[in-house]
């Protein structure tokens, strides 16, 4: 079954990307969560259209691409994002809504593979390199900000960033350690049956020879 998502779905593609899944898989997870839509040819047809217009302002020269760059570089790109109280969002500004934004603002197209960033997971003003050409790379000043809310000095986002950090490695050594005890319980018990195989096999009375056969 076709069809065209509507966000980066990891493993599968990218938003705006045609792709063939399992019937099963579209119809309990995909479509039901809003992750993608029935591939229409009419919404094909659509899309096509879409990206033809978007690749004619992409840069075609090298040209092209230091006056695209020279665009970008001047460009502050905005985000407004809900994010918990150590600035962590809930969700994250992927290539894909970078490459959405150069576009609705600038009307410039590039390609969101060439955008060199994972994904953005906490709030803060990030530097992000984007490839426009062969030799050609501009660097985005991008700004994540708390949803209806400001960014904090920059004092401030360095320590909710290592309250976080802190709060992911104590997590982490928790886990660590409920593993450990979770074998060493495991092994106590192992040996404790071992323990008891032996002892019985101990007790157990030995086995009483087989009578002579009498002479016929």
């Amino acid at each position: 079954m076709e069809v065209i998502l509507r966000h980066d779905v990891e493993k599968l593609g990218l938003k705006g990307e045609v792709v063939d899944v399992k019937r099963g898989y579209a119809r309990n997870f995909l479509l039901p969560r809003q992750l993608a839509e029935v591939a229409t040819p009419g919404r094909v047809a659509e899309l096509e259209r879409i990206e033809a217009e978007r690749a004619r302002h992409e840069a075609r020269s090298a040209e092209q691409a230091a006056d695209i760059a020279a665009t970008l570089t001047k460009t502050v790109l905005r985000f407004e994002v809900k994010a918990g109280p150590t600035g962590a969002l809930f969700g994250s500004v992927t290539p894909t809504d970078i490459a959405e934004e150069l576009w609705r603002t600038r009307k410039v197209r590039v390609d969101r593979r060439k955008i060199d960033i994972d994904v953005i997971k906490r709030i803060g003003r990030f530097t992000i390199p984007v490839h426009v050409f062969e030799g050609v790379t501009a660097e985005v000043k991008t700004i994540v900000v708390p949803e209806g809310g400001d960014l904090p000095p920059e004092e401030e986002l360095a320590a909710l960033e290592a309250a976080e950090r802190a709060e992911a490695e104590a997590a982490a050594r928790a886990h660590e350690e409920a593993v450990r005890a979770t074998e060493a319980a495991l092994a106590e018990e192992e040996a404790a049956l071992e323990a008891d195989r032996e002892a019985e096999a101990e007790t157990e009375p030995a086995a009483e020879p087989a009578d002579e056969a009498e002479p016929e």
